[in-house]
């Protein structure tokens, strides 16, 4: 009965036009979307028009968001869904959205993972967070100026859903549901070594091209190649094949094809 409510009232949200200001406000800041062609630009329109109606949104901080900041926002989180059987991020109800990074007083123990850390000991300035049982927060200027500029390997939204993909089959440990047995040995096989490499080469201080947080651990080992993967495509692939190639199978994209 909840499936049929549900998609009765997404059928209804469909049923209007895209709004026009929404779309070009997509148009100019979300620099992967101009790589689409015409029938995937649609697909993910459809999503970010359920996706924005869907979730509970709210401006943190003083903040006022608009409906422009939220389509922005869903343009770049259902890039990553854009091609998997999966229900819009059930796990995800609400979006806190800051004016800037979040300054957290203290080091605390709890069931989030968070991303980009902007100074490493005492407060912590937070770029964004995403918790298990909870919601997403988001640091609006990291947002927009990541949006519109792509290539360099860092997106905060891609990075924060590649998190709330990780945990819809639990705590967040850098493997997401996967679609067979074969698809996560090969996962695994590789994720393994590309991961255990990339700590090898942090500690002995050898540049890497993965970012190096994402040695952190294997969660956002996770969410960082996740980055790369839509925003350097071609150069991760060069550099990491096998890892481009498990990336590509579990998103069922090829953006360096784009």
């Amino acid at each position: 009965m909840f499936d049929w409510w549900r998609e009765r009232k997404r059928e209804q949200i469909l049923a209007q036009a895209f709004p026009e200001a929404p779309l070009a406000a997509i148009e100019r800041n979300v620099a992967h979307y101009r790589r689409l062609d015409a029938a995937e630009q649609q697909r993910l329109r459809d999503l970010v028009q359920v996706f924005v109606a869907e979730k509970h949104w709210e401006g943190c901080g003083g903040l006022v968001l608009t409906e422009d900041m939220k389509f922005i926002i869903g343009a770049q989180a259902c890039l990553l869904i854009l091609d998997l059987p999966h229900r819009l991020y059930e796990n995800v109800e609400s979006i806190f959205v800051y004016p800037s990074a979040v300054l957290r007083p203290e080091e605390t123990q709890g069931v989030f993972v968070r991303s980009r850390a902007l100074v490493a000991s005492g407060p912590i300035a937070l770029l964004g967070e995403a918790h298990v049982r909870g919601p997403v927060v988001l640091a609006w200027d990291r947002v927009l100026c990541d949006g519109q500029r792509e290539r360099d390997g860092h997106n905060l939204v891609y990075h924060e859903f590649a998190h709330k993909l990780d945990m819809l089959d639990g705590a967040p440990d850098g493997t997401p549901p996967l679609a067979s047995w074969e698809q996560r040995e090969e996962w695994h096989q590789v994720c393994e070594r590309v991961f255990l490499d990339l700590r090898r080469r942090r500690e002995r201080g050898e540049p890497t091209f993965i970012d190096g947080y994402g040695a952190t651990n294997e969660a956002e080992f996770f969410a960082v190649i996740t980055e790369q993967f839509f925003e350097q495509p071609r150069a991760l692939r060069q550099a990491e094949p096998a890892l481009y190639r498990v990336l590509s199978a579990f998103y069922r994209q090829d953006p360096a094809a784009r």
